[in-house]
């Protein structure tokens, strides 16, 4: 038994200060941990949106390099095609280590304007860096749109199987008013201007609309033929299937002077670049950038012209 007539007090404020002691050692480790989570959000944040790309220095080490971009898929503006081969492009022009630049292309085509300017922007560096080469690879395909940017390069090769060429402008659409008339539905449209619903697929054909979207596309098609001549020139052999729309194989595609011969990235590079090692310029897509263009996309999906060309 116990002397101490306090003991009983004694112990009791011993419980209540070591509770006490606890408790704090409890608020702090959840401070802690609170402000943990707080850098680790903010650390992502930083790097989602502010943090700078740190692969430019890497870039110059070394004693020269092939720079590759990739040019995949269809040629749009959801894709951000021709920002990420303009921007790729002046990255790799910039870089004092490129000797040569390769585009690696698999694509159907996509939109003339897109192509244009991926087309114009090529030849542009090319007159200010003569001295670095730009070459095409094709791999499956390089169809229309794509064989539009493929003019610009010094060389195309190709595998015996790709597919080159389509050399053509479209521009698709669907017709209900037969629907319509069955279903007794009435279409009360309203426009000022004669041309403003021009390919509206609920009106009838006009025929004066139907040659103004036909010289459209015919514009745009001597476009594309301005371009590919100017870019292939005395290469080009002279057939008149060439600039209808028709596809070749790799194979028949090198007679018809639409591409140089065979190759692909590691041969074109150690073989005629002569510098084997390859440093990939094409610019990745960051989080803001997908968030922002995919809102985008949804914003605007409503909003396409029914008249789309496209070099497909």
């Amino acid at each position: 038994m116990n002397d101490n007539p306090q003991w009983e007090r004694e112990l009791l404020e011993k419980l209540a200060m070591a509770s006490l002691v606890e408790q704090r050692r409890a608020r702090q480790w959840k401070i802690f941990f609170r402000l943990a989570w707080l850098i680790i959000i903010a650390a992502v944040v930083f790097g989602l949106f502010f943090a700078k790309d740190d692969t430019a220095g890497e870039r110059l080490i070394g004693d020269g390099h092939t720079a590759t971009l990739q040019l995949k898929g269809i040629i749009d503006s959801d894709n951000d095609t021709a920002e990420k081969l303009i921007a790729g492009l002046n990255d790799a022009y910039d870089d004092k280590n490129t000797r040569g630049i390769i585009i690696q292309a698999n694509s159907p085509g996509g939109s003339p304007v897109l192509s244009g300017m991926v087309y114009d922007e090529i030849r542009r560096q090319k007159k200010l860096h003569p001295s670095i080469p730009l070459y095409v690879v094709v791999e499956e395909v390089c169809a229309s749109g794509c064989y539009y940017i493929a003019a610009a390069a010094d060389k195309i090769f190709v595998d015996k199987a790709s597919i080159i060429g389509s050399i053509g402008v479209l521009s698709d659409g669907f017709g209900f008013t037969g629907v319509m008339e069955k279903l007794g539905v009435e279409r009360r449209l309203r426009t000022s201007g004669e041309n403003k619903a021009m390919g509206d697929p609920f009106s009838p054909l006009n025929p004066k609309q139907e040659a103004i979207r036909q010289q459209l596309l015919d514009d745009i098609h001597q476009q594309f033929i301005s371009a590919v001549k100017t870019g292939r020139g005395k290469r080009l052999h002279n057939d008149p299937e060439l600039f209808s729309g028709l596809i070749w194989l790799g194979t028949k595609s090198i007679p018809l002077g639409l591409a140089d011969g065979y190759g692909t990235v590691r041969t074109v590079a150690r073989d005629v670049i002569k510098s084997e090692r390859t440093v990939d310029f094409t610019p990745e897509d960051t989080f803001p950038s997908r968030f922002a263009r995919r809102l985008g996309v949804e914003f605007s999906s409503g909003l396409k012209s029914l008249f789309d060309p496209r070099l497909f």
